[in-house]
């Protein structure tokens, strides 16, 4: 079958914000498809657990706000497994709010978890995937970083996403020559506990009454969190059967793993 082409067995991989949501949905896929992985978060939920059970999988606490996290994360994730062959960047963090009352602790704490702990994962993956010939890296960005969304404002959100994107770029032409891949996503709309809570809020309104001027998503509808938000645009995911894994395998290791 072709995804036999796309097995993971024997790599480790470690996911930040895996404990939930879009990280979650990729650690359980690598998970599946034979990969030892090892997730990150500020705390293991319970539902996380159910997701990932049955598979080979750690927890490791981190608070990436702290600058030294990203080295601790490596560091103990070479000690339990020997090795680091994917890394993947999903935490994150998203606080809307008018540019011109925005507080500036909420904005230095975006570009903190959002561009600053995406930087420093990279940068302390690099030695280890140096050291073993190669290795992947995946780093979730957003459409928002690419396009204004609306109706909610978000210029912090919007500028630390596009700012990922970028580092995504930048970072993947100096390493390809190494065999280090580095791509990254950009999810439209994904229900997650997240958005949902965001909604639930009032921070961002009900999606649906903001079409009908215009057809900003043919499919009427954002993702659902258990279908994987690997494309750029979020009308083209779905479920219809593994579509959805090949979609993520492609962009995390095109070429395959060494």
């Amino acid at each position: 079958m072709i995804l036999d082409r796309f097995r993971l067995d024997d790599k480790v991989a470690l996911v930040t914000g895996g404990t939930r949501g879009i990280g979650l949905a990729i650690a359980k896929a690598l998970g599946e498809a034979g990969a030892r992985i090892v997730v990150a978060g500020r705390t293991m939920k319970d539902d996380a657990r159910r997701e990932l059970s049955g598979l080979a999988f750690d927890f490791l606490a981190a608070e990436l706000l702290d600058e030294k996290a990203p080295d601790g994360l490596v560091a103990e994730t070479l000690a339990k497994a020997g090795r680091l062959d994917i890394l993947v960047n999903s935490a994150g963090i998203a606080v809307h709010g008018d540019s011109g009352d925005y507080p500036e602790d909420i904005w230095r704490q975006t570009m903190a978890i959002n561009v600053d702990a995406v930087f420093r994962c990279c940068r302390a993956a690099l030695a280890p995937m140096r050291r073993q010939g190669g290795g992947a890296i995946l780093n979730v960005g957003s459409i928002s970083g690419i396009v204004s969304n609306i109706p909610q404002n978000q210029v912090a959100y919007n500028s630390s996403k596009a700012a990922v994107h970028m580092m995504t770029k930048s970072l993947a032409s100096e390493v390809a020559a190494e065999n280090i891949r580095v791509n990254a996503v950009a999810p439209g709309y994904i229900e997650t506990d997240l958005s949902r809570r965001h909604r639930k809020s009032g921070m961002v309104s009900d999606l649906a009454r903001h079409d009908a001027d215009g057809p900003r998503r043919p499919a009427g509808r954002g993702c659902g969190g258990r279908t994987f938000p690997v494309l750029s645009r979020s009308e083209l995911c779905d479920r219809r059967g593994a579509g959805h894994r090949w979609r993520l395998y492609d962009a995390l290791m095109r070429g395959g793993l060494p």
